[in-house]
């Protein structure tokens, strides 16, 4: 563990507030101590009130900030009397600690005091530190924990048997500490939950912190307790398609679409591999916190004969819902009967063969429960070697999991996005109307694939809800390799926005170069084809799945010199109403979008537009605007309507052309 304190650093913030951010910015970098938001870090401090009166206050990290990039606003002012005073409470529930730390605020904007505000506050230090120590829990999660925390601290820390946070916690430390001696206390260890330290000092309590829990890693050296280098075969192939089941399967019983993050590291692959991994894996947590991105257990997908093509939906299909039952049974030996059950679907999958699966609504919690999952699996196998994991009770993981403050949140959850939990790709993507899609789908949720042949879209877009690729659409194998990137990267595929597409030079038919007329087919006409070939197994196993095919004007209304293009764009709509007719068995939708005059675009230069609008005696203005509504067509305009097609309002709909134009007379 290393000691990141910077004196230099540390001497630019000139009061405890700043400093107290410093120090908590340092435990944030390390996700060996804190993770996703977890951990808290607290000061005590002396203020002026409206009165011009001295009132303590303890600044303590406000709920759903992060410690890596904490900021003076995530920490929650609350009277350090009041904080005191409720541990003296025979009883508390923490619905109602929420309440009283809230009115005990002296900032009403700022978030709610993290639930363990109240023994930040009974700890007789200024700085506060709270981590959930990966080191240190390994030690704690064995059959003979306690004996080795003793054996590693001695008497330098106090050790507290695991109980609920919040105020229970706070009672529990608060009685275990009437004839103790702070001062001949380095730290607490929360045994199966993580670590406090403290001090006069943010260095001293940071440095105790690196300190205890870089001892638990010594320890853990020493006593042969380390992961073997990964030694694992690489993953099956043909993972892909099975993925895509997976991925369907756990969105249709969570009711709504989920991405799917798949790591097929040496590490996962390992972890996946051990003949012993479904006993390991079921045996709960790392810590009580993680229970509410992972669930108590994974899904352990066992029956690897058995993936054949011919049976391998079944497989899945059947491994989920025994997990869905034995989840149901698991709430029932629980409920107090009052309790609002939980989607009952996984949260992540152990899956030999093929690696680590995490799922989530967006990019960003599947990757979450991914980064649990490193560091779970991690720990499992270094306690399996200090003498045998052991993580807490059920009971005591379904308390966490069903705590009267998430119950809370069910009843107060916003309305997700459009495409939350949706994958999307986008060819044509790195201008105009194809990054103007992208821009779109990804604002409204979706987790998109954007590809393009210029190689500015591999940093065009910003990760990891954006992932961009150099792609040649008319390379029919690097297109077959984009759509695999693309379900490797997200689980599978809902939406196609099928857009890319050139501009040949005006030609007339007898004067029509041969190259002209092949490039159009080929980028116009034929690299769809591929496409719809490629995406259409993995768009079989999406959500809602549908396909937007950009048109042109000039299939209803061609014009004269632009053969190569019109015959094109005319084939490609013939092409979505066959598929329209083929894929509707699969609940597959395909419309087309047939835009006019879209400038915006990266064909459409000043002196394009200058020079069209010349040759028709108008101003640009108005050669921009030729059309009966004398508006402007652009890109996002464009991107609008792929979007409403490809999103329920057109749920029922497929088959279909649908102008954007402004109204042209040829088209009406």
């Amino acid at each position: 563990m290393q000691n990141r304190w910077n004196e230099f650093d540390a001497s630019q913030f000139d009061n405890d507030l700043l400093l107290r951010v410093y120090s908590s910015r340092l435990l944030g970098q390390e996700p060996d101590l804190v993770l996703h938001g977890g951990g808290n870090t607290s000061v005590k401090t002396t203020v002026l009130n409206i009165f011009g009166e001295p009132e303590e206050l303890l600044y303590v990290k406000g709920s759903g900030w992060d410690l890596a990039t904490i900021e003076t606003g995530g920490f929650a002012p609350v009277k350090l009397g009041i904080l005191q005073r409720l541990v003296t409470l025979p009883q508390l529930n923490d619905s109602e600690m929420v309440r009283q730390q809230r009115i005990a605020m002296t900032q009403p904007s700022a978030p709610n005091p993290s639930v363990e505000a109240i023994l930040h506050a009974i700890i007789p230090f200024k700085y506060v530190d709270h981590t959930h120590a990966d080191a240190v829990v390994t030690v704690t999660n064995t059959q003979t924990g306690e004996t080795r925390i003793r054996e590693l601290y001695g008497q330098r820390v106090l050790i507290v048997p695991y109980v609920m946070p919040g105020f229970i916690l706070a009672k529990t430390v608060y009685e275990m500490t009437q004839s103790i001696d702070w001062s001949q206390l380095e730290g607490i260890i929360l045994l199966n939950h993580g670590v406090f330290t403290f001090g006069e000092t943010a260095k001293n309590s940071y440095e105790r912190m690196i300190q205890l829990v870089t001892e638990a890693e010594h320890y853990l050296f020493q006593q042969g307790a380390v992961v073997p280098l990964p030694s694992a075969p690489p993953p099956r192939p043909g993972n892909l398609i099975a993925l895509a089941h997976l991925r369907h399967t756990i969105s249709q019983t969570q009711g709504l679409p989920m991405i799917a993050n798949l790591d097929t590291s040496a590490t996962a692959l390992q972890f996946a591999n051990l003949p012993c991994v479904a006993d390991l894996a079921t045996r709960g947590p790392l810590t009580p916190d993680h229970v509410l991105r992972t669930k108590r257990v994974p899904l352990v997908i066992t029956a690897v004969e058995g993936e054949r093509e011919g049976n391998l939906e079944e497989v899945i299909k059947t491994a989920v819902h025994q997990y869905i039952q034995t989840y149901c049974n698991y709430f029932a030996r629980h409920t107090d009967g009052h309790l609002t059950p939980l989607n009952p679907s996984p949260c992540w999958a152990v899956w030999p063969g093929h690696g680590l699966v995490s799922f989530g609504t967006t990019v960003k919690d599947a990757n979450i429960v991914s980064d649990i999952n490193d560091h779970t699996i991690r720990a499992i196998q270094q306690a399996e070697a200090l003498g045998g994991w052991q993580a807490l009770p059920e009971k005591d993981i379904f308390d966490m999991e069903y705590w009267e403050l998430e119950q809370a949140k069910l009843h107060t959850s916003p309305t997700p996005p459009t495409f939350q939990g949706k994958i999307a790709l986008v060819t044509g993507a790195a201008s105009g109307i194809g990054r103007a899609c992208v821009e779109a789908l990804h604002k409204q949720g979706a987790a998109v694939v954007a590809l393009d042949i210029h190689p500015s879209i591999t940093t065009l877009f910003k990760p990891p809800t954006v992932f961009g690729q150099v792609c040649d659409v008319t390379h029919r194998q690097q297109l077959l390799h984009a759509v695999d990137s693309a379900v490797r990267q997200f689980g599978g595929l809902d939406i196609v926005i099928s857009n890319a597409g050139t501009f040949p030079p005006s030609e007339t038919i007898a004067e029509t170069n041969p190259t002209t007329w092949e490039t159009s087919l080929a980028v116009n006409l034929s690299s769809h084809q591929s496409l719809l070939q490629s995406c259409i197994p993995y768009l079989k196993l999406g959500m809602d799945p549908a396909i937007v095919i950009i048109g042109s004007k000039n299939v209803p209304a061609p014009g004269p010199g632009v053969s190569a293009y019109s015959v094109a764009k005319a084939g490609l709509t013939q092409l979505a109403r066959v598929a329209a007719l083929e894929l509707a068995k699969f609940g597959i939708r395909v419309n087309v979008i047939h835009p006019n005059a879209v400038f915006d675009t990266a064909i459409w230069t000043p002196e394009v537009l200058e020079k069209r609008a010349t040759h028709y005696g108008m101003t640009v203005a108005d050669y921009k605007t030729n059309n009966l509504l004398k508006v402007e067509i652009t890109s996002k305009d464009v991107a609008t309507l792929a979007c409403v097609m490809a999103g329920p309002v057109f749920a029922k709909t497929t088959g279909v052309q649908v102008a954007i134009d402004g109204g042209n007379e040829r088209v009406i």
